[in-house]
């Protein structure tokens, strides 16, 4: 479980098959880590490729940072992660927020970045997402992991319960990520997204509640193709195999 130095910040990093000639870069969604990807996603990918996955800031065995949750800063902080590990260029995916911090990499970084995948990136003027940010409590906490458990066939144990909320409370109570992701409201409208260039796949589950983000995204990206899977938000751990296989076809041709 490698932690590296990446501009004076520990980041937590997994890699799989570091031999390929093209690497994948894996970004997870907000409140979660690496471990999203690597069981079961990230291996299909690195049958035929370099795989990369991170724990961003607060998240997983990286180092709790206070302020820096913009997009900008996000971004700031994986082009500096691919400097450290010397990768010029990936193709790139992310989940959720990790969706959003991918789609504002291929506008700001468009060298770096060769395909795009995105898995579910809501829409952040969105009322759901907002609140999400703003009502957080442990009974939301507890509601989210039941019906997370419902959706996705799995249980979180009690450890993993208080983990996840001291996470939680950590986030939303001692770093700037509520007042940061405020600050995104617009993201979707700006004139970026339609900057676009990298040939884009959209992942949305077929019953999510963020699939009109989705939709949006299909009208402002140029070279796009919007895919609905069985499931909801949690599509990547309800349909990993074939997340994983969509991802692998549309990488390598």
């Amino acid at each position: 479980m490698p932690v590296i130095n990446v501009e004076t910040r520990a980041v937590h990093v997994q890699e799989l098959n570091k031999g390929a000639a093209e690497t994948v870069l894996l970004v997870h969604g907000m409140f979660s880590n690496l471990s999203i990807y690597y069981f079961n996603i990230a291996p299909i990918l690195a049958k035929h490729f370099h795989v990369v996955m991170y724990d961003l800031k607060s998240h997983g065995m990286s180092e709790k940072i206070a302020d820096g949750y913009d997009l900008n800063s996000m971004t700031d902080d994986l082009s500096a992660l691919l400097d450290q590990l010397e990768l010029s260029s990936v193709h790139l995916a992310g989940y959720s927020f990790g969706g959003l911090i991918s789609l504002k990499m291929a506008a700001r970084f468009p060298d770096k970045v060769k395909k795009l995948a995105v898995i579910e990136a809501p829409d952040p003027n969105d009322d759901k997402t907002r609140d999400i940010i703003d009502e957080y409590s442990r009974e939301f906490l507890e509601y989210y992991v039941q019906n997370f458990a419902d959706t996705t066939k799995s249980k979180m144990g009690k450890r993993q319960m208080e983990k996840n909320h001291r996470m939680y409370e950590y986030l939303f109570h001692e770093t700037s990520i509520k007042s940061d992701m405020i600050r995104e409201r617009d993201f979707f409208s700006a004139a970026e997204i339609d900057g676009i260039s990298q040939e884009t796949l959209l992942l949305y589950g077929a019953s999510s509640n963020c699939l009109d983000a989705g939709k949006q995204l299909k009208k402002k990206i140029k070279r796009v193709e919007l895919m609905e899977v069985d499931g909801d938000h949690n599509v990547p751990i309800q349909q990993p195999v074939s997340i994983g296989n969509l991802m692998e076809t549309f990488f390598k041709n």
